[in-house]
């Protein structure tokens, strides 16, 4: 099972939503993000929010296509994509992609990354991507990984997201390492580029922040 959750962040840097209906694909919308995917002619199965970005004629147009609408105070614990991000990895899916999730808010954006390390905190197996038009973005722990090629999207970008990142080795890149150490702060691995369809990267401690990104 694949689980889209759409928030609410700019339209212009959302992909073409179309692209990622593979038919055992769910989707979910989150606040404005439900609104988005109900003009697109997709129905989400499940909603959350506070609705608090959405205009009050906006908001009886979603009540009347969602089915299943989880409101909440807009003064909580969580954030929406957290409240939907929770229910999805409790769904037990292979993969969740959160779109709408970039651009505008800083906070949002750094608080939306830092969600990606939910799963591994859970020892949950579902890999989880942060996609928008120009990104796809994930977490990796420590091992050793195929990446391919892609040429929509052909630099790829390694940031610690610990304080140190351990016996990061790069093969098949532009710009290979072997073993090298990287510290939270370093640039080192910003901006790399496969040479080749396949390469692999691994590392033996810390946690990694994988960017694949065009300009």
């Amino acid at each position: 099972m694949i689980i889209n959750i759409l928030a609410g962040g700019p339209e212009e840097l959302l992909p073409n939503l179309i692209d990622y209906t593979e038919e055992n694909a769910i989707w979910v919308g989150v606040d404005r993000g439900v609104f988005h995917l109900l003009t697109r002619n997709i129905i989400p199965e499940i909603a959350f929010g506070d609705f608090d970005s959405v205009s009050p004629e906006e908001l009886l147009f979603i009540e009347s296509q969602v089915s299943e609408l989880k409101r909440y105070n807009p003064e909580k614990d969580e954030t929406d994509m957290e409240l939907a991000l929770n229910w999805a990895l409790a769904q037990k899916p292979s993969i969740v992609r959160l779109f709408g999730a970039t651009g505008g808010r800083l906070d949002h954006l750094f608080a939306n990354v830092h969600l990606l390390l939910n799963p591994l905190k859970e020892k949950h197996p579902a890999d989880v991507y942060l996609i928008d038009r120009h990104n796809i973005v994930f977490l990796k722990e420590p091992g050793s990984y195929f990446i391919e090629k892609m040429k929509s999207k052909k630099y790829v970008s390694f940031v610690p997201l610990t304080l140190d990142v351990s016996g990061i080795t790069l093969n098949g890149f532009k710009f290979p390492l072997k073993n090298q150490h990287i510290s939270l702060g370093s640039t080192l691995c910003i901006s790399n580029e496969l040479i080749n369809d396949y390469g692999t990267f691994s590392f033996s401690e810390g946690i990694l922040i994988v960017i694949r990104s065009h300009d």
